[in-house]
């Protein structure tokens, strides 16, 4: 049986580019703190996988190398010069939680997921700046913050706002707004265990000492941060026709499609089949060889309810019954028709139980 991947908002696979580059890397097998030549020559590459990685955001200030999205977001929620103060969306990624203070301004969303910032200045203290973490694209619904007009509502009240944006592509539109931005390897088509903070000035952000221009200890991981550079160089499809078709297919079928009402990443779709748990779903559907998600993966594999859900409104028994599909480079239609026949026939068999 030939197995269909449809969970790369989990991790997708390293594009042969990405390969090559980590193959290069361990070629240039040296520290690049380093004095000697063979030191030198890794620094070299490194500042110039910094580079890439700035031109493919068309970033103006700095590349700070982490070990992925996750660890970019605890510096800047742990070391911004807001000193503790942060305010947090309620549909933000696991990592935000377990990083941000307990005194954390929580920013709710309205039912499909959206942001207002018309509504901070009565809810943000405005006395003493704070770091406002929001993502990008929701790694649970996919729907898509508008972060020009947030921006301009954070800077107005003099705060500075961290974008997660580990699930985007990697583009030039968070390059006039952001102050901090976190950012993925894996998930755009590069190895594991590299990342970035995006650092707009650095005199926003108190250093760590070690390396990384002093933010970050432990030696620089050369070859996945050239694997990193070569993935972003490569263009990413528009899967914003799949993801239509898809949603369609479902509606049609009896499904609903969380946040529909929502600008929405065009790789990404969460759906609801009432009455049937997402774990008979992904059970159903991994036997049928498709690999899908229950919301993100670094907590779909707990009993939890989705607190992405319940922050758009959704009761706990209908959260519980949705589940995560999303695209990558090497999707196809007829993947994605054949998902579509698979749901199908997954709705009227359980239905058929049902009754």
């Amino acid at each position: 049986m030939t197995r269909i991947y449809l969970d790369h908002a989990a991790t997708t696979p390293m594009t042969p580019a990405a390969r090559a580059a980590v193959a290069e890397g361990m070629a240039r097998w040296a520290n690049p703190s380093s004095p000697h030549a063979e030191g030198r020559a890794a620094r070299a590459a490194l500042e110039a996988a910094r580079g890439e990685v700035a031109a493919a955001y068309g970033w103006p200030g700095e590349v700070l190398f982490t070990s992925g999205a996750s660890e970019s977001l605890a510096l800047a929620l742990g070391r911004s010069i807001a000193g503790g103060r942060v305010a947090m969306s309620m549909v933000e990624h696991d990592a935000v939680f377990r990083a941000a203070p307990p005194t954390a301004r929580p920013l709710v969303v309205d039912a499909q997921g959206l942001l207002k910032g018309e509504n901070w200045p009565t809810l943000l203290d405005a006395e003493g700046k704070a770091l406002i973490c929001v993502q990008w694209a929701n790694s649970e619904t996919g729907v898509r913050q508008p972060i020009a007009a947030l921006a301009e509502a954070a800077h107005a009240l003099g705060h500075l706002l961290l974008v997660d944006a580990a699930q985007m592509p990697a583009s030039d539109e968070l390059a006039a707004h952001a102050d901090f931005v976190a950012v993925s390897g894996h998930k755009r088509g590069g190895p594991p265990g590299i990342g970035a903070l995006l650092v707009r000035d650095l005199a926003t952000l108190m250093p760590t000492g070690g390396q990384e221009r002093g933010y970050r200890a432990g030696t620089e991981n050369l070859p996945a941060i050239l694997g990193f550079a070569a993935a972003l160089a490569e263009p990413e499809p528009d899967h914003a026709a799949l993801r239509a078709r898809l949603d369609d297919a479902i509606t049609r079928s009896g499904g609903e499609v969380v946040s529909s009402g929502a600008p929405r990443h065009p790789a990404i779709g969460s759906y609801r089949l009432p009455g049937v748990p997402a774990t008979t779903q992904l059970i159903r559907l991994d036997m049928a060889g498709f690999a899908v998600s229950a919301g993100s993966a670094c907590s779909s594999g707990s009993m939890k309810p989705s607190h992405v859900l319940a922050a758009l409104g959704w009761p706990e028994a209908a959260g519980r019954e949705v589940i995560r599909v999303s695209f990558g480079r090497s999707t196809s239609s007829a993947e994605v028709d054949a998902f579509i026949a698979a749901w199908r026939q997954m709705a009227r068999a359980t239905r058929t139980f049902a009754a």
